[in-house]
């Protein structure tokens, strides 16, 4: 996505481009398609830390998921679709067009009372599976995703569903399909940077993580996290080059320490000021812009969480600190206060 403003839709950000239909009628041939819909079954559920729960999910045509041309997921985006208690989904099929015109306003024509939920989340390991060798059984392609659960209550319905979900439960999440090729919902785009400042409060740690796992060595920079508590950090590997930052948040306001860590570490020259950002209404917009980052080796940003902290980040980057607007990606993944449409 270049654009600074996405329409909003009830997710943050979608994937990007015309989509075409992703479900298959069944025993038709599959038409080719860059998203599809995968029918799969939790796995495995692992309680990581008091507000992290990772759900690992298997299928059979999980194989099909996409990656980019390396593998890696990096920032990848998923729609994860929760069924209206007592109610199936809606059928989706023979769907053509783009996020905003066709499936999701089809999906979003049904009463509001059965025709479920749809939250996106950021995929945070795929591993694909492992044929049988030497007498030895095969694994299953597999997929992690981290969920962010909020013990005070306030969960949305992804969340409340994490918080109980058991091996052998379905779910159907909308993603990248591997055949069409180019993947979509990566947004995570360097360039040839060398440096790189990665941003982001608890709903951005899965990204991170996933992107520093990718990093090459040579890679230098900060990844600065603001998560609920202490009892939140997680080990992480990293480039020996880039120093990783937990901060635990407590009863401070959120953000106030991740805006403090960053001005820190990234400080203005003397004598360097640069343009002043465009405001964006994160009350009626999406806050987000991921730019591919020019052919310089300078330093690369990408920061996402909450939208009013990640604007006033990113007018600090560009008009204080003088960086180039192009080398700033910033996605309001969340707005404090708002709810989803």
């Amino acid at each position: 996505m270049s654009a600074a403003i996405v329409e909003r839709n009830g997710i943050h950000g979608g994937f990007s481009g015309g989509l075409a239909g992703f479900m298959a009628d069944g025993g038709a041939e599959d038409p080719l398609r860059p998203i599809r819909a995968f029918e799969l079954r939790v796995s495995a559920v692992q309680q990581l830390t008091p507000h992290f729960r990772r759900i690992t999910f298997t299928g059979g045509d999980l194989e099909l998921f996409g990656a980019n041309a390396a593998g890696q997921t990096l920032d990848l985006r998923v729609k994860v679709m929760i069924p209206a208690l007592g109610h199936p989904l809606p059928e989706l099929r023979h769907l053509r067009g783009s996020l905003q015109e066709d499936w999701y306003q089809n999906w979003r024509s049904h009463d509001e009372s059965t025709r479920g939920a749809m939250r996106t989340y950021t995929v945070r390991a795929l591993r694909p599976a492992l044929p049988a060798t030497g007498g030895a059984a095969g694994t299953p392609a597999e997929l992690d995703i981290d969920f962010v659960l909020h013990l005070d209550g306030g969960s949305g319905p992804a969340a409340e569903w994490a918080a109980t979900a058991l091996p052998g439960d379905s779910m159907t999440l909308i993603g990248p399909c591997a055949r069409w090729g180019d993947c979509l919902g990566i947004e995570f785009a360097p360039g040839a940077a060398e440096r790189v400042l990665l941003v982001g409060d608890e709903t951005a740690v899965p990204a991170i993580a996933a992107i520093l796992e990718s990093l090459p060595e040579h890679v230098t920079g900060h990844a600065v996290m603001e998560v609920p508590v202490a009892e939140d950090f997680l080990d992480m590997a990293a480039p020996s080059g880039v120093e990783v930052t937990w901060l635990a948040r407590g009863q401070r306001p959120h953000g106030e320490a991740l805006s403090a860590r960053v001005r820190a570490v990234v400080v203005p020259a003397a004598c360097s000021i640069g343009e002043e950002p465009e405001d964006v209404d994160i009350d009626s917009t999406i806050l987000w812009e991921t730019p591919e980052a020019g052919a310089g080796h300078g330093l690369y940003a990408w920061i996402a969480g909450e939208a009013a902290t990640i604007r006033e980040l990113r007018r600090y980057l560009v008009r204080d600190v003088g960086m180039d607007r192009n080398a700033v990606a910033f996605m309001g993944y969340w707005r404090q206060g708002q709810a989803l449409d």
